[in-house]
């Protein structure tokens, strides 16, 4: 497909300044093929700042940050109505969620109320203010981050927000050899002067169109719904994931096959987005959080138990 190179080229010049996570980057670029959005979970100063500023730089599009803070409101996100004395009229100035990829750092320390203006952007790729609504303009990616919950300040995101991520990961510590190299190079990683666009927003959509064209045959989506509806009937789970999830999970499996050269999905592509696109997507029961269990091993569990099919090449 024409434009599949490029995908490929914008992991490669993340890596100018992302060290060591070639997984982490492709799972990036996956959210931005499948037209979703990214939750990267971590505790401060393992660059989930960096890695979103990276992607923002590698893609010719319009970049806004949004630093949440106990004290933001919703208007600081989608933008307000003002009066215009010159003109005797009101004029609405757009909020940076009109950008094209939007970084929410550190979104769990702002109020619900306010981390509800996000909602509809994410869902829809609109904004409604005072009865007008707005659509945003594509490609567009909200990349967020957050602490873990149990840190000092934050206010838990609710189910219902956290479903309209496609896909919540974690970039992880480095290794000793990663980590200096990191160290010897930290000017030039933070302020990325290095790293310069290499895809233009007509190429990002022809991307996504393309990933739409990959193919998935019965058998493959067969796999996806009994894994999902798997979540629904496991006793560790409390609240099994939604049809949305499965939706994600396909359009995922689509845009890793495209990805990795491929024109079909295969049942490895969806075992191995599965975890990160349903671990914040379950809630697991009482029982299961006093055995200290995570959401990721119940996933991986029930991944283990669910037949595989054999994709044959005449499903392909």
């Amino acid at each position: 497909m024409g434009q599949r190179a490029k995908a490929k080229e914008i992991i490669e010049n993340m890596k100018k300044v992302i060290i060591g996570k070639d997984g982490v980057l492709e799972n990036v670029m996956v959210c931005f093929l499948a037209r979703g959005h990214l939750l990267i979970e971590d505790v401060p100063g393992l660059g989930k700042t960096t890695l979103v500023k990276a992607l923002a730089k590698s893609v010719d599009l319009t970049y806004g940050r949004i630093q949440f803070t106990p004290d933001l409101m919703p208007s600081d996100i989608t933008g307000i109505t003002i009066y215009n004395k010159q003109k005797e009229d009101f004029i609405f100035r757009k909020g940076p969620i009109f950008n094209q990829v939007i970084l929410a750092d550190e979104i769990n320390r702002t109020s619900p109320k306010t981390q509800s203006s996000l909602l509809q952007g994410l869902e829809e790729g609109q904004v409604s203010v005072e009865d007008v609504t707005y659509n945003l303009e594509q490609p567009f990616i909200v990349l967020a981050t957050q602490n873990p919950i149990e840190h000092y300040g934050t206010f838990p995101l609710p189910e219902a927000q956290l479903d309209r991520f496609l896909m919540k990961i974690s970039i992880g510590y480095p290794s000793a050899e990663e980590e200096k190299e990191i160290i010897r190079n930290s000017s030039n990683y933070k302020d990325l002067k290095h790293i310069r666009a290499v895809a233009t927003k007509e190429e990002l959509l022809k991307m996504q169109e393309e990933v739409d064209r990959i193919y998935v045959s019965e058998d493959v989506l067969d796999y996806i719904t009994n894994i999902v509806a798997a979540t629904r009937e496991e006793k560790s789970i409390q609240l099994g994931a939604s049809p949305r999830a499965s939706i994600d999970l396909f359009r995922a499996s689509k845009a890793l096959a495209y990805i990795k050269g491929r024109e079909f999905v295969i049942p490895d592509d969806v075992k191995k987005l599965a975890p990160s696109i349903l671990n914040h997507r379950i809630v697991l029961s009482i029982e299961a959080k006093m055995e200290g269990k995570k959401a990721e091993e119940v996933i991986g569990f029930l991944l283990k138990n669910i037949y595989i099919p054999v994709v044959s090449k005449n499903d392909r």
